[in-house]
């Protein structure tokens, strides 16, 4: 199994792409703890699906743009299972109004979970797996936003822009230290919040027209190819960017 030994963390684990990561991890033989922000109930239904299948996982509820919430996500973590070898931002959210009605409380607040966020968790997971002296993987999930602008959208392209540079600098600092980052740059991927679109057939064909291979991407596919980035087998892999859209980005010109 590829990630026999290994221990990951894996931030907004309770949902959609970051749950999928978990799952596949776990089942690569990793042991996954799912970061979550909520109810205590929220990370339930990520646990059982890797309990089902018989992985090793725990929750830890931590807010990625809040410091000391960082540095206790990965005390945990250690105390857990010993070690941390694996770091997946996954936690993002978004929100959209028109550029100069755009809220400033709205814009901070992307820009904390979006982008300070997975500076933290970063930062606190290269701290310690330098100290372990054994390398290690950061992986970002970024989108083709990272390029590609979006309209009442202005807060999460800048984040994900921001992401690109922040793995290409760190992805230099800390090759030293054999640990790799890489930014996944998904495009569209349905998980259920995407429900009211897809239902929408006219705003889900115009969306379908925008990818070459005319379907959603699927949460798993991405956690596929986390896990090939999360592997020995990536590790010469490192300061990229790797999107997976359906060729979406490619598309964009010509349309």
């Amino acid at each position: 199994m590829k990630l026999n030994n290994k221990v990951a963390v894996i931030t907004g684990a309770a949902t959609g792409i970051g749950q999928a990561i978990a799952i596949a991890f776990a089942g690569a033989g990793a042991s996954v703890v799912v970061d979550y922000v909520g109810a205590a109930a929220t990370p339930d239904e990520t646990l059982h699906k890797i309990k089902v299948a018989g992985g090793v996982a725990t929750a830890v509820e931590a807010d990625v743009s809040n410091p000391a919430e960082i540095n206790a996500l990965v005390q945990k973590t250690v105390s857990a299972y010993g070690k941390l070898d694996i770091l997946v931002n996954n936690a993002a959210i978004e929100k959209k109004f028109p550029f100069i009605d755009y809220p400033l409380s709205e814009w901070q607040k992307i820009i904390a979970v979006n982008l300070t966020g997975p500076f933290l968790c970063a930062q606190a997971a290269a701290k310690q797996m330098i100290q372990q002296g054994h390398g290690g993987r950061i992986i970002n999930i970024s989108s083709i936003h990272e390029d590609l602008p979006m309209p009442t959208n202005a807060p999460y392209c800048v984040t994900k822009g921001g992401l690109r540079m922040l793995a290409r600098t760190i992805a230099v600092e800390l090759a030293p230290h054999g640990i790799t980052v890489n930014n996944i740059g998904p495009g569209a991927i349905y998980t259920p919040i995407d429900k009211d679109v897809e239902s929408d057939p006219a705003l889900n064909a115009q969306i379908l027209a925008e990818i070459p291979l005319g379907r959603w991407g699927r949460p798993e596919e991405v956690a596929q190819l986390a896990l090939y980035l999360a592997s020995d087998e990536a590790s010469y892999i490192t300061g990229s960017t790797h999107f997976i859209d359906g060729g979406m980005l490619r598309n964009a010109g010509s349309l």
